[in-house]
């Protein structure tokens, strides 16, 4: 037996081997889903701020922030930390209050947003039931220096556009939120976040590929999934 072949592939590999595989199919027919191991998340919110910086978001937007729990009742106590991205529903309760069809899925699942569309109502933030949107209210980190980062004026390039924060001009005044990385997934990457987990805690694939590593994951009988009872049908499954 070959040494390839006793050596263990990493979930990195594996995964993006599955993207791959899905970019061969037509758009309809992929079902992008991400899977969250709780026992695996140590709380180091390197997803949080790897998202950030991957799509630049200013002050006060954050696409995926880690929820800190304390279960238990003293002395027995621990804790859990729960990433908390868009949940992409299949029944999205945030795409029919939107009243300009700014909001939208794709064929692919992926619960998107038009910036130049949006006019900053804000009625999809209230509708979300996971706290999942945020608002950009225009801010930099820089605000109140004497001179503003250029850091902070390179554009970030979601949904495949370059979009500069200048004045009011998208998506300053626009809703935003979490959209699997699609600028990288239409590149043949995986999402950020899947990428910086120090604990391979974060999956992503599709759910269509009976041979992709999600669709192992999301089957399995600790899979939960957010607030079901609502009927949104979230795309994201975690593992108690």
């Amino acid at each position: 037996m070959s040494t390839v072949t006793l050596e263990k592939i990493d979930v990195l590999q594996r995964m993006h081997e599955d993207l791959q595989r899905a970019l061969q199919k037509p758009i309809a027919q992929r079902r992008w889903v991400m899977v969250i191991d709780l026992r695996k998340c140590v709380g180091c919110h390197a997803c949080t701020i790897a998202c950030i910086a991957e799509n630049k978001l200013p002050p006060g937007v954050v696409y995926r922030p880690v929820i800190e729990e304390e279960i238990g009742e003293y002395p027995n106590v621990t804790r859990r930390f729960i990433p908390r991205p868009c949940m992409q529903c299949d029944n999205p309760p945030c795409v029919p209050v939107c009243p300009v069809n700014a909001t939208y899925k794709r064929a692919d699942g992926i619960v998107a947003i038009n910036y130049d569309q949006c006019i900053g109502c804000r009625y999809c933030i209230v509708a979300c039931p996971y706290n999942a949107r945020t608002f950009d209210a225009g801010e930099h980190y820089t605000d109140g220096t004497p001179e503003r980062s250029p850091v902070e004026e390179v554009p970030n390039f979601e949904y495949g556009k370059p979009w500069k924060r200048e004045g009011d001009a998208s998506p300053v005044g626009n809703a935003r939120k979490c959209h699997f990385c699609l600028h990288r997934l239409e590149a043949g990457m995986l999402p950020e976040c899947v990428t910086s987990c120090i604990g391979r805690a974060t999956y992503f694939g599709d759910a269509e590929d009976p041979e992709a590593l999600v669709s192992e994951l999301m089957h399995r009988p600790n899979a939960v999934r957010l607030k079901e009872e609502l009927g949104t049908k979230p795309r994201v499954y975690y593992l108690l």
